[in-house]
Parts: C-alpha cells; sequence; structure tokens
C-alpha cells in the first residue's frame, strides 16, 4: 500500500461509543481516527511499538481540527480513512473522515509530532519512516 492512498478501516458503533440518547459521544471520533491511523501505519510495515523500541521515538498527536456533520448511532457500521496530507521535517498531517455509507458524518485534520519517547521533545522523523511514508 502507498503512503497516500486512502487506508479505509470498518468500524461498528457500540454502546460504549454512545450517550444516553444512542448518538455516538463526540470525542469517541477521535479514537476511531486514532484506530484508523495506527492500522494505516501498520499496513505500511509500521509497527508503533517496535518503532519506540528500536528507534526510540514515537508519534504523539500535536494538533486536531475536526467538523462534526451528521451523527452516527449505535450499530451503525462506519468507514473511517485516514490519508497523508502533508510531510514535514518532525511532523505529519493527516486526512481522516468517518462515513456511513456515502455520508460523511466528521472529518478531520490531525497532526502528529515525532518526539524522543523518553523527553517528549520534537525531533526530526528517522529518514528511514521518511522512505516508507514518501
Amino acid at each position: 500500500m502507498e503512503a497516500n492512498t486512502i487506508f479505509t478501516l470498518p468500524v461498528r458503533v457500540y454502546w460504549e461509543d454512545t450517550d444516553a440518547g444512542g448518538i455516538v459521544f463526540y470525542a469517541n471520533y477521535l479514537k476511531f481516527f486514532e484506530r484508523a491511523r495506527t492500522e494505516w501505519l501498520r499496513s505500511l510495515g509500521i509497527q508503533q511499538r517496535n518503532l519506540k523500541e528500536t528507534s526510540g521515538g514515537m508519534f504523539v498527536v500535536a494538533e486536531t481540527t475536526v467538523k462534526y456533520l451528521r451523527s452516527a448511532r449505535l450499530d451503525d457500521q462506519l468507514l473511517v480513512t485516514a490519508q497523508l496530507e502533508q510531510i514535514g521535517r518532525s511532523t505529519l498531517t493527516i486526512k481522516q473522515q468517518a462515513l456511513c455509507g456515502d455520508t460523511v458524518l466528521c472529518e478531520g485534520s490531525i497532526r502528529i509530532c515525532w518526539v524522543q519517547a523518553e523527553t517528549l521533545k520534537s525531533s526530526r522523523i528517522p529518514s528511514n519512516l521518511l522512505e516508507i511514508l514518501q
């Protein structure tokens, strides 16, 4: 899989994802987005735990922008996407959406930053990782 193609992850809405009215609690879209980003990296052969152990670095969320357009409900089958939008020296910006059928429910842009695991200080993304992502 190429890094810039749109990665998709099916996500079912469970009780734990909803509020008392059976509507997905807004913060849970960020959890859905996180799962899609993790599985997108995994599809590229990037295991985050292994990456931390071998390089001493890891990705952390630095910024999110999210628009809520429609509500997902209990038992909905969602498709959550992740697509690399921009690569910087120490950051990646990923465009994400949650869809139910052809309807976009939520969309966002998530910027993740490469940091040293021990200090949490920003540093350059390792060149071998950049090669995979580009």
